[in-house]
């Protein structure tokens, strides 16, 4: 019989946490007031919690606020921060800009992480005096200030999981990659589930928010004693609930989700230094790699019945319908490249585009394999329909050019370009997931 120490599995605990934004300064001769005068202005857009956490750090070497040249800086890859989101515009007025408030943070792990709601909301309030958006180091995504204020805690102190861990994925000739792109903001190991079946990702996306938002959880009221662990023990099998991903996305009082489903969480180190180590997401036991699918689709079952997830989220804004339009404005671009074999070496071009389905659309990525005219793309299915049988993985479709909301080019497995929708829905910006 396994020992309680075998059920447990130890997490290192980093001495400090940092968080870092920057705000550039366009037009370049722009006035720049105080951090103090940048939070006067807000007024009732920031909670009082929040307010009083930043002055507090505004008074100690916790927090520092520094004007810098921008070419003093290290390079923000261009290409990455448009795979997270960056529009053409957000770009130009970064290459633009000749100086840039770095605004950066400092504290120990726990809750509440003070380094990243004391440095956001102080970026927020900068780059809304400035009229600019800041610039999530961490995330490397640009966020407006609107945006940037709601994801901070409200007056009881809550805020939405998905405002700060993106879940990024990948496909590979196995499934899919998914990994978690922000718990190591709060000094927890991101997680990551492999060979996850296509037909299964937005499920997974939220499966994955939710395990997020459980072992958060657990992390943070380990830390919370004043002298706090140098591990914190996770537990090697945990319960998912549909509450704790209600939870995740801003549903705080939505307690309608009652199914639930186990999965063993295992420890991946890293051989890199450089790179990052994963807490893996998998089946509670061994199983054969036929069972092992089969068991996605158990998961998916606990937890969202026959069907997708339907998650509606506490907040929206219109950040997708400026994600499609980005996407929209530069189809003749990505198809004049396309004809002329403009793409990187071995780079693949999706189209994800819209089908008929009882509740709305279903939006589904296919691989381009021709486009003989600006109106119409031929393409073959990257996934299996729920709302067509005769659309599956590698069936040939023609899309209609109209029906395009995104794009993305894929290099080496990766998403090198476009993509702006998916970025938002990582980030938890929709309404739900089966319409977006």
């Amino acid at each position: 019989m396994a020992s309680s120490d075998d059920l447990l599995l130890p997490v290192p605990v980093p001495e400090s946490l940092t968080a870092t934004y920057l705000v550039p300064i366009v037009p370049p001769d722009a006035p720049v007031p105080t951090a103090r005068e940048a939070l006067d202005r807000l007024g009732d857009r920031l909670s009082q919690p929040v307010r009083d956490l930043a002055g507090q750090l505004l008074g100690s070497p916790l927090l520092t606020v520094q004007t810098r040249p921008i070419d003093q800086l290290p390079e923000l890859p261009p290409d990455l921060l448009a795979a997270f989101g960056a529009t053409g515009g957000q770009l130009a007025r970064l290459r633009s800009a000749q100086r840039c408030v770095v605004v950066q943070a400092s504290y120990r792990p726990g809750w509440p992480p003070a380094h990243e709601w004391g440095a956001r909301a102080v970026g927020a309030a900068l780059a809304d005096a400035l009229g600019v958006d800041l610039i999530d180091l961490f995330g490397l995504q640009f966020l407006d200030p609107p945006a940037a204020l709601r994801s901070l805690p409200d007056a009881d102190g809550r805020i939405r999981l998905v405002d700060w861990i993106l879940v990024p994925y990948s496909p590979d000739d196995e499934g899919l990659w998914f990994t978690t792109k922000g718990l190591r903001r709060f000094g927890l190991l991101e997680l990551q589930a492999q060979r996850v079946p296509p037909r299964y990702v937005r499920a997974w996306g939220a499966i994955m928010t939710g395990v997020g938002r459980r072992l958060l959880r657990i992390w943070t009221e380990a830390l919370s004693d004043p002298d706090p662990p140098a591990f914190v023990q996770l537990p090697v099998q945990l319960a998912v609930t549909g509450h704790d991903i209600a939870v995740a996305y801003g549903n705080q009082d939505r307690h309608d989700s009652a199914g639930s489903a186990l999965l063993r969480i295992a420890l991946d180190p890293s051989t890199d230094p450089d790179a990052d180590s994963f807490l893996t997401l998998g089946p509670p036991q061994p199983l054969a790699e036929a069972d092992a699918r089969r068991y996605f689709a158990q998961v998916c079952g606990e937890l969202f019945g026959a069907g997708q997830p339907e998650i509606h989220y506490a907040r929206s804004s219109d950040a997708m319908a400026q994600a499609i339009a980005t996407a929209r404005r530069s189809l003749g671009e990505i198809r004049a490249r396309f004809l002329a074999d403009g793409l990187p070496g071995g780079g693949q071009l999706l189209v994800k585009y819209g089908l008929a389905a009882p509740d709305g659309r279903e939006y589904v990525w296919a691989s381009v394999t021709g486009w003989p005219n600006p109106g119409r793309i031929v393409a073959a299915s990257t996934v299996d329909a729920a709302s067509d049988p005769t659309v599956r993985v590698g069936s040939p479709v023609v899309v209609d050019a109209a029906d395009v909301v995104d794009w993305a080019l894929l290099d080496d497995g990766r998403m090198a370009e476009g993509g702006w929708t998916e970025a938002v829905l990582d980030s938890g910006d929709r309404a739900r997931p089966a319409t977006q």
